[in-house]
C-alpha cells in the first residue's frame, strides 16, 4: 500500500500540501516576524520586504496572521471531523449491526439532519449557542455526523453478511468481540477516506462561519474572519483578501487531493 501511495501523483501532491500547512502551524512562532495582534502605523501597506503579505486596516502583519490562522483552521478541522467520525460511526455501527427499531430511529435522525443545507444548519446551531470558535466547531461536527454515520451503516451491513461473521457467531463469540475483531477492522477504510475529504469541507465551513461573524472572535486570526474584515478594502488593498483566500484554497485542495488519492488506492474500482 505504501508503494501505491508513493506512486499516486495526486495523493503525493495532497500529502505535501497538507504537510506544508502542518509545518507552518507548528512552527508559527519561529517563522513569523510579529505578534498577530501587534499593530503598526503602516495601515493597508502593500506587500514589501518588511511585511511580506502587506498589512491590514489596523496595521497588523497579514503574513503573521495567515500563518497563525493555519493553526485555527487545522485545529477546527481536526476536532470537528474527529467528533463527527466518533459519533457518526458509533451510531452507524449500532444501526447497521443491530437493525430493527434502532436502525429506523437512527436512520430517520440522519435524514432529518440531511434535510437541511449543511451551512444553513451550522448557522442555525451557532445562532442558538452564540458566536464563538468552540460553538462553530460543535456546529461543524454535528452537520457532518450523518455523512459518517450512513457510510459506516452501509459498510457494517455489507460486512456482517460475510461467512466469517456467521462462523464467529456459530462458535459463540459475543457481539462486542465480533464488532471489535471483525466489523470495525473491515469498515474503517471508507471512514478514513471520507474523513480526509471531510477535513477540507470543515475548513470551508469554518471559514464561512467566520466570514459571517459566527466563528472565531477578534482578534483571532481566522481566515474567514480576515476575509470578512477585508471585503470593504478589496479595491483599495486587494492583498488583504487574496492571501487568506489563497490559504483556504490551498488547504482545501491539499486535503481533497489526498482524499481522492486514498480513495483510488483503497478502492481501485472508483478510479476513473
Amino acid at each position: 500500500m505504501g508503494k501505491q501511495f508513493l506512486s499516486h501523483r495526486s495523493a503525493m501532491i495532497g500529502a505535501m500540501i497538507v504537510t506544508l500547512f502542518l509545518l507552518l502551524a507548528i512552527s508559527a512562532p519561529l517563522i513569523t516576524p510579529y505578534d498577530y495582534t501587534e499593530r503598526s502605523p503602516d495601515l493597508l501597506t502593500a506587500p514589501s520586504a518588511q511585511h511580506w503579505f502587506g498589512t491590514d486596516e489596523m496595521g497588523r502583519d497579514i503574513f503573521t496572521r495567515v500563518i497563525y490562522g493555519t493553526r485555527i483552521s487545522l485545529w477546527v478541522g481536526f476536532f470537528a471531523i474527529s467528533g463527527s467520525i466518533l459519533v457518526g460511526s458509533l451510531l452507524g455501527l449500532i444501526a447497521g449491526y443491530y437493525g430493527g427499531i434502532r436502525d429506523t430511529f437512527i436512520s430517520r435522525l440522519f435524514d432529518i439532519l440531511l434535510a437541511f443545507p449543511s451551512i444553513l444548519l451550522a448557522i442555525s446551531i451557532v445562532a442558538m449557542l452564540g458566536p464563538g470558535l468552540n460553538h462553530a466547531l460543535l456546529a461543524i461536527a454535528i452537520i457532518n455526523i450523518p455523512t459518517f454515520g450512513r457510510l459506516m451503516r452501509a459498510r457494517v451491513i455489507s460486512v456482517k453478511t460475510e461467512d466469517y461473521i456467521a462462523a464467529a457467531r456459530a462458535i459463540g463469540m459475543k457481539d462486542a468481540r465480533i464488532i471489535m475483531r471483525h466489523i470495525l477492522p473491515n469498515s474503517w477504510t471508507p471512514i478514513l477516506v471520507q474523513g480526509t475529504l471531510g477535513f477540507a469541507t470543515a475548513v470551508i465551513e469554518a471559514a464561512a462561519l467566520g466570514f459571517l461573524g459566527l466563528g472565531a472572535e477578534p482578534p483571532a486570526p481566522e481566515w474567514g474572519t480576515m476575509l470578512s474584515d477585508a471585503r470593504q478594502y478589496i479595491q483599495l488593498a486587494p492583498w488583504t483578501m487574496i492571501f487568506p483566500g489563497v490559504a483556504i484554497m490551498l488547504t482545501v485542495l491539499g486535503f481533497n487531493l489526498l482524499g481522492d488519492g486514498l480513495r483510488d488506492i483503497y478502492d481501485p474500482k472508483m478510479k476513473v
